[in-house]
């Protein structure tokens, strides 16, 4: 059957994969798995009682959890009566949840357990609507449970009145709302439709290598876009979702699960990466030496024709180092998929040397989100791009170097914020994103920086600073690094260093580690970042290269404020935090 509607994905899978393991989560332990036909009667048990509890066409119910078959059975639930399902972060602070939650004008709320439920507390007391309408996924004393929906939906089935529903809903219908992570201001709600989100995930899975043994981890959070977007796409593709308990127990869900693919952001396999590193140091002196000559090898990686000399090298450290790598993620991932940021490209060849390829992709909550994407095809591959353009989505350069798309993929525009909405997409339907860059010859769209984020310093030079942070960061000593510089004579930076390996470094020269604050003050430490920022300056031009920095006593994160709930840098509030540290650097 075609799908048209994300909800008629479920018989699409039930006619073409008659699988026992659609869905899978573990819980106290032990996994539980769920087949395509207990999916199905669950989601059609939902929509019942969510009938029967009054939920109508067009109203929004709020999800905050982590990923988890529940989320899957709550989602198809909602869109198929036609109301609005709106996913929000679990790591978002007290305020955001407030303005999503009263923005939305959400009618119910269902939370993972007691994390999520001590944050919304005090909101949901101020909304009428909410008071007797927060579920969990978890039986949690005081509080309604899901599954008392699906009980009161397998007590009042109408399953003719549900089909009359979904005959009605539209592919241009709206089916969730998103709200943007907020780097620079207020939240948006993005309004995104059927249409939209099928249009993306039809053009990627032809990308995909698929075969009866593919099966998928996810631990990403499926109220991004992306993450979500996916997995619509494995379901569309009959392949097996599992999803991983939590971020500290991805490489052993891993290595239970075996997965083939999973969906990534760069931060998730920096961390990897440098706990490969630090297991490197620690080997005695000959097997270090190996080691790193195969880190070396593999970060010459290049796609194409290689050297003789350089073919027989990279065998060699494949087979002395590499592959233990890759049996450190379970031993048979066949692709890597990137998002949510730029990779490294150093990273990216290391990955592909040790036979784990990336495929970085490109887009925005507004795109559904994917704009252009790496392939297998022809000029499908390039580092430092994130392949060419996806099929069916038009995207083109403006002259101020700005990336203009347009497609089925765009957005209708932002929930209550028709302003914003004109803002963002011109008369002729291109979406402006916001971000510049250009097309490589071979036709690969490469990104270079963030219009907003672009500055000019006092000598009129125009400065991209992720083009310089994505290079500082390529260094195991530093975590994270933003560049300043507006109006002023040169480049700075905060640098936040990677702790662990400053301890580490600071083991191997016979210097005391006491605490973060005194060590950042240290003079051996700070003249070894003046020796790593010098490295990465001389591959810079004159007005990019970093004249001074100053380093961070903590790890800039989601709860301290610093970074959005996607990962990325919170600009504007990270200038205000150090205001005064940032001033000592242009004195």
């Amino acid at each position: 059957m075609e799908v048209t509607r994300i909800f008629d994905i479920l018989p699409h899978y039930a006619i073409h994969f008659q699988r026992d393991d659609a869905l899978n989560g573990k819980e106290n332990g032990a996994w539980h798995h769920y087949s395509i036909n207990q999916y199905i009667a669950t989601v059609n048990n939902i929509s019942y009682g969510l009938m029967q509890l009054g939920i109508k066409r067009g109203d929004k119910i709020a999800s905050i959890s982590s990923g988890r078959p529940e989320w899957n059975f709550l989602d198809m639930a909602i869109i198929q009566i036609g109301a609005i399902h709106v996913p929000i972060y679990p790591t978002i602070s007290e305020n955001d949840y407030k303005y999503i939650l009263h923005h939305a004008d959400v009618k119910m709320v269902f939370v993972s357990g007691w994390d999520i439920l001590r944050k919304i507390e005090n909101i949901i007391a101020e909304i009428p609507n909410l008071k007797d309408n927060v579920y969990t996924f978890r039986n949690l004393r005081g509080y309604r449970h899901l599954n008392e929906v699906i009980a009161l939906g397998s007590a009042n089935p109408s399953p003719q009145y549900l089909n009359d529903i979904k005959d009605r809903i539209s592919p241009d219908d709206v089916m969730t709302i998103i709200y943007t992570s907020g780097t620079t201001g207020t939240m948006k709600g993005v309004q995104l439709t059927h249409r939209n989100i099928i249009s993306n995930f039809k053009a990627i899975c032809p990308i995909v290598p698929v075969h009866a043994q593919t099966r998928v981890l996810s631990y990403l959070p499926l109220c991004h876009v992306y993450e979500r977007m996916m997995i619509y796409a494995w379901q569309y593709l009959g392949i097996p979702i599992y999803y991983a308990e939590s971020l500290g127990t991805i490489v052993n869900n891993i290595n239970e699960v075996h997965p083939t693919i999973f969906t990534t952001v760069p931060r998730l396999l920096e961390k990897v990466y440098d706990k490969v590193i630090a297991t490197g140091r620690k080997l005695p002196k000959a097997k270090k030496k190996i080691f790193f000559w195969a880190d070396e090898v593999a970060s010459r990686y290049e796609f194409g024709e290689q050297s003789r000399k350089y073919r027989r090298q990279l065998k060699y450290a494949r087979k002395l180092v590499l592959h233990k790598w890759k049996e450190a993620l379970g031993g048979n991932i066949e692709v890597i998929v990137s998002g949510g940021a730029a990779i490294q490209p150093r990273l990216a060849r290391i990955f592909w040397a040790a036979e784990m390829p990336v495929l970085e992709g490109y887009g925005l909550t507004e795109t559904s989100p994917v704009i252009a994407v790496s392939n297998f095809f022809e000029n499908g591959l390039k580092f430092g791009t994130v392949g060419p353009v996806l099929p069916g989505t038009e995207a083109k350069i403006a002259e101020d170097g700005e990336i203009l798309t347009r497609g089925h993929c765009v957005t209708k525009g932002y929930y209550k914020a028709d302003d914003l909405t004109k803002e963002a997409i011109d008369e002729e339907g291109w979406f402006h994103t916001g971000d510049i860059g250009h097309f490589e010859p071979e036709g690969q769209l490469r990104i270079t920086g963030r219009k907003k984020e672009m500055f000019k310093t006092a000598f009129g030079k125009y400065v991209v600073p992720t083009l310089i942070e994505g290079k500082l960061c390529e260094d195991p000593l530093i975590d994270n690094v933003m560049v300043i510089g507006e109006n002023k004579k040169f480049a700075a930076a905060l640098i936040v260093p990677n702790f662990s390996d400053l301890r580490s470094w600071c083991a191997r020269h016979d210097i005391a580690y006491t605490t973060n604050e005194e060590m950042i003050k240290h003079p051996e430490v700070l003249q070894k970042f003046k020796r790593v920022v010098d490295k990465y300056n001389a591959q810079l031009g004159e007005t990019e290269q970093v004249k001074k920095f100053a380093l961070i006593d903590y790890e800039w994160g989601i709860s301290t404020g610093e970074l959005t709930a996607t990962l990325k840098l919170k600009r504007n509030f990270i200038t205000q935090k150090f205001s005064e540290k940032i001033e000592s650097l242009f004195e």
